[in-house]
């Protein structure tokens, strides 16, 4: 498990593709280790993302064409928690170009599933996955799959978070009332509106 892995993490680019409207406020958004789901509740805002388009032009995302992480963004919402070292790669070239971090959902804020692999050792985990539980051809891949580290990481262990948003996933209503108060220039509190495993 020593070689590159073939998925591309965000790299900067010098300018966005498309220059934010005035007044919007530029987002990144990508997953890591985890389930995808908080980005489909974030999809699960429905009608409000008519709304929120209006506020917000998304530069990065797994759920537009952008494949260059912009110099500077204003927020970058990141789901899935570090356990690779492509992971760790995107973390920290967020934290980097992001003014301000959010940890979206139970594996972002604390590891949640894909942590608990933890208490195991890494090699055995691998050999488990790999060897133990393959009918066909049984064997570890050295290439295309990015090295694990050897333990889970939530974001705020690698990084600066700046708002925690817990569930598994969080819901839309969650996520919208702290992108709301974010455009709006406001602290959100999410405890208010969700909570771990909600």
């Amino acid at each position: 498990m020593n070689s590159p892995a073939t998925t591309a993490a965000p790299t900067a680019a010098a300018q966005p593709a498309t220059p934010p409207a005035p007044g919007k406020i530029t987002v990144a958004t990508t997953w890591l280790d985890g389930c995808s789901g908080c980005h489909m509740s974030f999809l699960d805002m429905d009608e409000r993302l008519v709304d929120l388009a209006d506020r917000i032009h998304i530069v990065y995302s797994p759920l537009v064409d952008a494949k260059d992480l912009p110099e500077q963004v204003d927020l970058g919402i990141l789901e899935g928690s570090v356990s690779n070292e492509e992971d760790l790669h995107k973390v920290k070239a967020f934290r980097k170009h992001c003014k301000l971090l959010v940890s979206l959902g139970d594996c972002a804020v604390n590891g949640n599933v894909p942590a608990m692999r933890n208490p195991f050792k890494l090699d055995a985990v691998i050999e488990r996955a790999y060897r133990e539980n393959v009918d066909h051809n049984p064997q570890i891949p050295t290439e295309g799959v990015p090295r694990l580290l050897k333990t889970v990481l939530p974001l705020h262990a690698v990084v600066p978070v700046d708002v925690f948003i817990p569930g598994c996933p969080p819901c839309a209503d969650a996520i919208f009332y702290v992108l709301s108060e974010l455009i709006a220039g406001r602290t959100p509190d999410p405890i208010t509106v969700t909570r771990f495993g909600a």
